[in-house]
């Protein structure tokens, strides 16, 4: 064989040297070779080299020399490019040609082109919505470790970090960290998890080495994309196996937690590799793997979000505050619930000083979350590409993806994943013209499990709330007896002797009697005290989340500018359909009596699969005037989900170019979303609180639509009826009846967003200076949320039952007392549904970069967001949860001297509230400095990275309840381009 080589090479370059057989050459094997300098006239290394509309490809060695064997017709177009450069191409006419090239600089974006705003491609300058694109010189030149961490310093980004292995992006205000309204795309195909309501682009999406842009829409996207676009848009874009062909492999070894606070210094080790080729233009295949360890950010901020002063606690108590607050509610805590007004217990008959005062809230004490949650976490990725050329211009795909994590995240409430997975199958067929694309994404929640029911469960293990009570007070009046009774000076440390009484014997975290307890909870799929249900378990219900579910996506597109005239014309379709099997805690067989939803049946099942679909199909025309100066586009989408009413989504948007380095855009456009599958259809048996979907149907036969009280009016009448009864008598609770607000929730319809944007993309300068600003308006009506509303149980509201079945003083259910009369109680749901108000909300971002000095940049951007105030109260908050201004500032150079560059970044956000059905609270500013050194080393195809995030170490938290955030110093090395010769 290596005879056959060498024979081989000598007659390819026998003939190219003999120019008398030229004729030969137009069909059989040659070789052109040649060499690729930078503009400094430095040899280029690993500068890809291909001839145009083929796959036949190589690479630069370490001179800048390369060799590519064809036997392709002439003429032909050679392409070079290499990162950071611009791309340059050189026509071949006859093998003779010299084919040394030079390539230019390029630190801007200037000549980039995007697909994301428009579906089509397009000059980035002249998009007609703001749009921001990380290429991979961006994403090699940013301090994160990760890829997934240079969206952080993208122009109006908001990112927020839930787990080392999970971050999620917001533009635009009303911000969560289970963000529907943000759509994040990874070759197409939706990274949303559909059961678990979390986007995981990061966690099962493109591995490191694999990346090959990065664009993010901000504002909506909804009128191309659909219903899940109403915020903004990212879409990730993989190397084309054709292309970017040869082994490649990353190592990156950090650390994190370096000053030790609450956990010891820990290492995060990530190791990818990925493999490409292809054969004779007509087959290729890529593999990728990643696989990642470390020691998750912990939530250990024991702020108390429920201070005495406020009526769910104590206000009569001024003895009783900070430390000594009976009913604390800490921020990462959970079983000690009593601003939900769950995990309480209410104390009457208190006298103090010789004074009857009113009755004392007292909170379990629950249990703090960095003793539920296992801090190590791992991220593995797995995917893997075949592709076929039908013709030049038609491949035929498919690619398979997996992922499995650990992690938290938040909804509701904290969940900690545990092994989930998420699959994804794909084909597609793509030409010049049409693209039809299908795929199935399968999703496992593993052993994950829901925080809160454990920290609940773990304590009613020990003891019903009632049964827990009733010490507290036994040993409250104990104490006093033994001291001269209650005072104002030893009221403090009674309590605290109380609590003790209350919880002696509860398992503490640390000892073996804690973690077989944990590991049998977290192992039960049942949130409720059912445990008849389940054979040999404990006394308490379980934590375990069980979701498994599937979605099915088709779509298609076809650009028919070639079969119309006068105007470009873009047309396309797609269908969605999620299957969801019932688990009995998170999604139930509606067909199914409401007693016998939550109960499995003999074949261990809860019942038939639970389908959720939508439709859609837009049109765009896309029409220039002026010699091309002028550009208008139009479109208009239309969306149906079989439970609600058909939606038609306009936009129309115009670029004016009076040159083509200054670009003026203005944009309308409409976007509705429908409930995503968790908020239409979630049945969650979460314990005291019941969460339930929007769909009308889910209130069938529980009447918390039209037969509730808001959470916020029975708060204040309980407030109310205890500062005036020492007793909490009936006679005291129907006098302030008045109090109570029936809910009268509205029947669920799609949120709606109406959008004004403004912009203009600039070149100054020689193009050295690149000027980004745009502007904003965005309107919301029928934004969906959640509301919590209380049920009279057997009754309706109004009656003089309804309001004495909310007190939240324990009574016996059937028995009567002299002031108390019996009560069927209480049902507590919390509702996804559509806020009353119209909300408004308006910003502006500015961006500028400038090339100032060879290859010497900075780079700056800078956002303002803003709601607008309401004037009438709404049934629920509903969350901007954005810092009004937020900003970075970058100075770097790829190539500082030869073969090394640097990068230093300085990101800022105001402090901000963050509100949520879990944590209320501020959120402190932000300032820290990201910075890396790379260095190559062409000879090897390696390049090698020192850098670190928030260099000073200066922790954070990125939103209320939400992980301390600290430093990473890492290092990283990257093979790229390995056995990537001549194809």
């Amino acid at each position: 064989m290596k005879s056959f080589t060498n024979f081989f090479k000598f007659i390819v370059l026998f003939l190219t040297l003999i120019p008398g057989l030229a004729s030969a050459q137009l069909n059989g094997n040659y070789a052109l070779s040649g060499k690729v300098n930078d503009d400094h006239g430095q040899p280029l290394v690993g500068t890809t080299v291909s001839i145009k509309g083929t796959s036949n490809t190589t690479s630069t060695d370490s001179t800048g020399k390369f060799t590519l064997q064809t036997n392709a017709r002439l003429p032909f177009t050679l392409v070079f490019s290499a990162v950071g450069f611009q791309t340059q191409e050189f026509l071949i006419k006859n093998v003779n040609s010299a084919v040394n090239v030079q390539l230019s600089t390029q630190a801007l974006l200037i000549n980039e082109v995007v697909v994301t705003a428009s579906r089509r491609e397009e000059k980035l300058l002249r998009s007609p919505v703001a749009i921001e694109k990380l290429s991979i010189t961006a994403l090699k030149q940013s301090p994160g470790p990760s890829f997934y961490d240079a969206l952080e310093n993208v122009k109006g980004v908001q990112m927020t970090t839930t787990s080392i292995t999970m971050k999620v992006p917001n533009t635009r205000g009303f911000n969560s960290p289970n963000n529907f309204r943000f759509m994040q795309l990874a070759d197409g195909v939706d990274m949303q998890s559909a059961t678990l309501g979390v986007p995981l682009g990061n966690a099962i999406g493109p591995t490191e080495l694999d990346i090959a842009s990065i664009e993010i829409t901000p504002g909506a996207a909804a009128a191309l994309y659909g219903t899940n676009a109403i915020n903004g848009l990212s879409n990730l874009f993989t190397k084309d196996p054709f292309k970017t062909q040869g082994l490649s492999f990353y190592h990156r070894t950090g650390i994190n937690h370096v000053d030790g606070i609450g956990i010891s210094p820990s290492a995060i080790n990530e190791t990818a590799i990925r493999f490409a080729k292809a054969w004779n233009d007509k087959f290729a295949f890529k593999v990728n793997a990643s696989y990642l360890t470390g020691t998750d950010w912990q939530s250990n901020t024991r702020k108390d979000q429920n201070p005495g002063n406020l009526k769910t606690a104590n206000p009569a108590y001024p003895e009783l505050t900070g430390v000594n607050n009976a009913a604390y509610d800490g921020w990462n805590k959970y079983g000690d619930d009593a601003l939900a007004g769950s995990n309480t217990v209410s104390i009457k008959g208190i006298v103090v000083d010789g004074v009857a005062r009113p009755n004392l809230t007292v909170a379990r004490t629950g249990y703090n979350e960095v003793d539920l949650v296992d801090p190590r976490v791992t991220n593995l990725k797995l995917d893997g590409t075949l592709a076929y050329k039908i013709t030049p211009t038609t491949q035929l795909s498919y690619t398979y993806r997996y992922g499995s994590m650990d992690g938290v995240f938040q909804r509701g409430n904290k969940i900690s994943l545990n092994g989930a997975s998420v699959q994804n199958h794909k084909v597609e067929l793509k030409g010049s013209e049409f693209l039809v694309r299908a795929y199935q994404s399968i999703e496992n929640t593993g052993k994950s499990f829901n925080v809160k029911p454990l920290a609940d469960n773990l304590d009613l293990n020990h003891a019903s709330n009632s049964a827990w009570g009733t010490t507290y007070k036994n040993a409250l009046t104990a104490y006093g007896n033994a001291n001269g009774g209650l005072t104002s000076a030893n009221l403090a440390a009674a309590t605290q002797a109380a609590r003790a009484a209350a919880d002696a014997g509860r398992v503490e975290p640390g000892t073996q009697a804690f973690t077989d307890l944990r590991q049998t909870i977290i192992g039960i799929n049942n949130w409720d005290i059912k445990s008849s249900l389940i054979p040999n378990a404990p006394a308490t219900g379980g934590a375990a989340l069980v979701q498994k579910s599937k979605m099915y996506n088709a779509e298609a597109q076809w650009d028919l500018t070639k079969h119309v005239k006068f105007i470009d014309l873009l047309v396309g379709a797609d269908v969605r359909v999620y299957e969801v099997i019932p688990d009995g805690n998170n999604f139930v067989d509606f067909s199914r009596s409401i007693a016998d939803r939550n109960t499995p049946l003999a074949d261990g099942s809860f019942g038939k699969n639970v389908i959720y679909k939508k439709y859609g199909a837009f049109t765009q025309v896309t029409k220039t005037f002026f010699e091309e100066k002028l550009k208008l586009f139009g479109s208009v989408r239309w969306d149906y989900n079989p439970y609600f009413d058909p939606k038609f989504t306009p936009r129309l948007a115009a670029v004016y170019s009076p040159t083509p380095n200054h670009n003026f855009r203005f944009t309308f456009q409409n976007g509705y979303r429908f409930p995503s599958l968790f908020e239409a259809l979630s049945y969650v048996n979460n314990g005291r609180v019941k969460r339930v979907g929007s769909l009308e149907f889910i209130n069938e036969g529980l009447g918390y639509l039209n037969n509730s009280y808001t959470q916020q009016s029975v708060t204040a009448f309980n407030a109310a009826v205890k500062a005036q009864s020492t007793t909490g008598d009936d006679a005291t609770a129907l006098a302030n009846r008045n109090l109570l607000q029936v809910a009268d929730l509205p029947k669920a319809r799609p949120e709606q967003i109406t959008s004004f944007e403004v912009g203009y993309k600039g070149i100054f300068f020689d193009n050295k200076v690149f000027l980004d600003v745009d502007a904003y308006a965005n309107r919301y009506n029928g934004f969906l949320g959640q509301v919590q509303v209380f049920v009279p149980n057997g009754t309706t509201v109004g009656s003089d039952a309804a309001v004495l079945a909310m007190l939240d003083i324990n009574r016996d259910p059937t028995t009567a007392t002299a002031n108390n009369a019996a009560s069927a109680g209480q049902s507590r749901y919390r509702v996804y549904t559509n806020a009353k108000n119209v909300y408004n909300n308006y910003g502006s971002s500015a961006g500028l970069s400038y090339n100032f000095y060879r290859r010497y940049t900075v780079s700056g951007n800078v956002s303002f967001n803003k709601l607008k105030a309401q004037q009438t109260f709404d049934i629920f908050v509903t969350g901007f949860n954005t810092p009004e201004w937020s900003g970075n500032f970058s100075f770097g150079n790829r190539e500082v001297v030869k073969n090394v560059g640097f990068n230093v970044v300085y990101k800022w956000q105001q402090s901000y509230l963050w509100e949520s059905p879990l944590v209320t609270g501020n959120v402190p500013a932000i300032h820290t400095v990201d910075a890396q050194v790379t260095f190559r080393v062409p000879m090897y195809y390696a390049t090698f990275k020192i850098g670190a995030t928030d260099i000073f170490n200066k922790r954070y938290i990125q939103y209320a309840g939400g992980p301390t955030i600290g430093g990473i110093y890492y290092a990283s090395v990257t093979l790229d381009g390995l056995l990537s010769g001549s194809k």
